[in-house]
């Protein structure tokens, strides 16, 4: 019998482990890098123990530690969460041969399937080689781990050989392997998996299929089971090749299958040999716990002949710290405040807490929010509304476009459901939610009333001007303080102030009343309802201006590289790639801002940079003109 298991993992999976392993009576023991030293998952498990450095290389990725801090902390289990190790065939030897259980499929599974390439060896399937123009599309892809990373789309063939090596790069930074292989790109297929569980004993579960088509970056937003609208012959064709592959290399555990579905026909991706993160989706619908499951399997306890048949539909969304609009780019910070509404039938998953902070090393999701119901437009229904109620006052956030992806059309009808959602809809999706100019008078008028000195004693006179405040979505609020210690609202047209105090604002538009809670944050934030808002300062310091053509850092994160043979003097064109950043385990690209010359060049590999650091300087022949006639030779 397991009694310690150590999850060789950090975050939102590592409290999940954890919760099971309470339930079943079973110790646990966390590892953190020195960025995680308070994170949730380490104050949830019963022992630590630390991973000096914050790189995944220094740190999660370092097998020898991790097993280690197994032997030092008595354990007799080690479970690999989901990432990192988990499917990393010499670190299961390592543990293994250190005396531990694996709670995981044999290092021979593992090998055999978590190398894209040879998976599809396996299942006679050969890569792409020799591309030719014929062949475009093309996805490069990373032989190793996923995620989205290492993977590039390849449209024209003068970009496969910069793809390879940009894929190459980011692979071998995330999982210490740069293999990569080249694939036919199957345009706006549906993303399709088999959830599958073996014992030793030689019984393989297919447990339902799940959909999870609603990608960005080629990592998955949206998840469900069972995949909806598939024909009963489709599901047992991905039943079949599912058990298959699980039994052709003698797996045990959990696995994964995955397909891409299109045109009526399945064509087999790759098989994941771990716990996915949209695992949830399946324990709804089927009533299990797949890791109370995989303990029970790693002992050799044999599963049950039938498996167990599913009942109504589950939807998940990821919440990520990012910002839809601008790329995707991920946020970092404070997360002052992570609430969600009770509801029978909602599950969260999260490995943050209100207070604790998103560092900038790992991946940007802050939960997984799962809503079961008996049919796909409850679940679908119910999960928008608890992420829309959701409290999330901290970095920005895909909590907005997660409401409106759940609620587009194109989501609600499974027939025009695809991995080609957000390339049509991402620029209506991340568009700022109905009812941002009413939110922004609230938090305008609450700083107000909190600066004004009239709440917490009597009214004093004010002078009765018109006050501006912008922030920097563009919207602007002018307002009037009134000699009765009210607010008239004169922009934008048809609000009144019904009253205002610091934390709450009533506000009355078209004969409707609503109330507005308001939460301003030493870091410059207001929240107010689902709404986040950063004021624009009153006057801009003149230390903050930059020369033209400024090529400042979109987020926090590290230089992975530059463009080869870049160097100060180069004429470069406007979108032409300069430097790669990699921040929260995805690499960024940074453009040139315009055509012109690389007059400065800050950044150099392996630097850490803010938000906002100058890494270059892009100098266009107008405003070379224009320095050579200030101060002619």
């Amino acid at each position: 019998m397991i009694s310690t298991v150590l999850v060789a993992n950090r975050g939102e999976i590592a409290c999940r482990v954890f919760r099971t392993c309470r339930e079943l009576g079973v110790s646990t023991v966390a590892v953190y890098a020195d960025a995680d030293a308070d994170a949730l998952h380490v104050r949830e498990a019963d022992a630590a123990v630390r991973l000096p450095g914050a790189a995944p290389s220094e740190t999660y990725l370092r097998g020898d530690l991790i097993v280690a801090a197994a032997l030092a902390a008595g354990a007799d289990a080690v479970h690999p969460g989901y990432g990192f190790l988990s499917e990393n065939a010499d670190f299961a030897r390592a543990v293994i041969g250190a005396g531990l259980r694996w709670i995981g499929p044999p290092p021979e599974a593992i090998e055999a399937m978590a190398s894209k390439t040879r998976a599809k060896e396996l299942l006679g399937i050969a890569p792409l080689d020799g591309v030719t123009a014929a062949d475009l599309p093309v996805l490069v892809k990373a032989a190793a781990g996923g995620g989205g990373r290492g993977m590039r789309i390849v449209r024209e063939l003068g970009e496969l050989e910069a793809a390879l090596k940009a894929a190459s790069a980011e692979a071998e930074s995330a999982f210490g392997d740069g293999e990569v292989f080249v694939e036919p790109y199957v345009e706006d297929g549906r993303h399709v998996e088999v959830q599958v569980l073996a014992d030793a004993h030689g019984t393989v579960w297919a447990l339902g299929t799940r959909d999870c088509s609603l990608q960005r970056r080629h990592q998955k937003v949206i998840e469900e089971a069972p995949a909806p609208g598939l024909p009963a012959a489709l599901v047992e064709e991905l039943y079949a090749a599912s058990v298959a592959a699980s039994k052709a290399v003698g797996y045990v555990g959990v696995g994964t299958v995955e397909f891409l579905v299109a045109g009526g026909r399945a064509h087999f991706l790759e098989m994941n040999t771990r716990l996915q993160v949209e695992h949830p989706v399946t324990e709804e619908v089927h009533g299990v716990d797949l890791v109370a499951l995989q303990l029970a399997v790693a002992e050799g306890a044999p599963l049950p002949a039938l498996r167990p048949e599913g009942s109504g539909h589950a939807v998940e969304a990821r919440l990520y710290a990012e910002d839809p609009a601008t790329g995707w780019t991920p946020q970092t910070g404070v997360l002052h405040r992570l609430e969600f509404p009770e509801v029978p039938g909602v599950r969260v998953d999260t490995g943050y807490a209100s207070g604790d902070t998103v560092p900038v090393h790992y991946d940007a999701m802050l939960a997984k929010v799962v809503a079961h119901a008996p049919t796909r437009a409850g679940a679908v229904r119910k999960l928008a509304r608890v992420l829309e109620r959701a409290v999330i006052h901290g970095p920005a956030t895909n909590r907005d476009l997660l409401v409106a992806s759940l609620r587009h059309e194109d989501f609600q009808d499974v027939r025009r459901l695809d991995t080609g959602f957000y390339g049509r809809h991402l620029d209506a999706l991340a568009r700022r939610p109905a009812g941002g100019e009413h939110a922004a008078v609230a938090a305008a008028l609450a700083d107000a009333s909190r600066n004004s000195g009239r709440f917490g004693g009597g009214w004093r006179n004010v002078r009765s001007q018109d006050e501006t405040r912008t922030y920097e979505d563009g919207t602007e609020v002018r307002y009037r303080p009134r000699r009765d210690g009210g607010f008239e609202v004169l922009a934008p047209e048809g609000v009144r102030a019904v009253a205002a105090a610091p934390g709450r604002v009533r506000l009355e538009a078209g004969g409707v009343v609503r109330d507005f809670e308001v939460a301003a944050y030493g870091d410059g934030t207001v929240h107010v309802g689902p709404h986040r808002l950063v004021p624009r300062p009153r006057f801009t310091d003149p230390r903050e201006r930059t020369l033209p053509g400024s090529l400042l850092a979109p987020m926090p994160g590290t230089v992975v590289r530059l463009a080869d043979g870049l160097a100060v003097g180069d004429r470069v064109e406007a979108g032409q790639p300069l430097l790669w950043l990699e921040a929260m385990k995805m690499e960024h690209r940074v453009t040139a801002p315009a055509s012109g010359t690389l007059t400065a060049l800050h950044a150099a590999p392996g630097r850490q940079v803010e938000v906002g650091a100058l890494l270059a300087v892009v100098q266009t022949e107008d405003v070379q003109a224009e320095d050579q006639e200030e101060d002619p030779v």
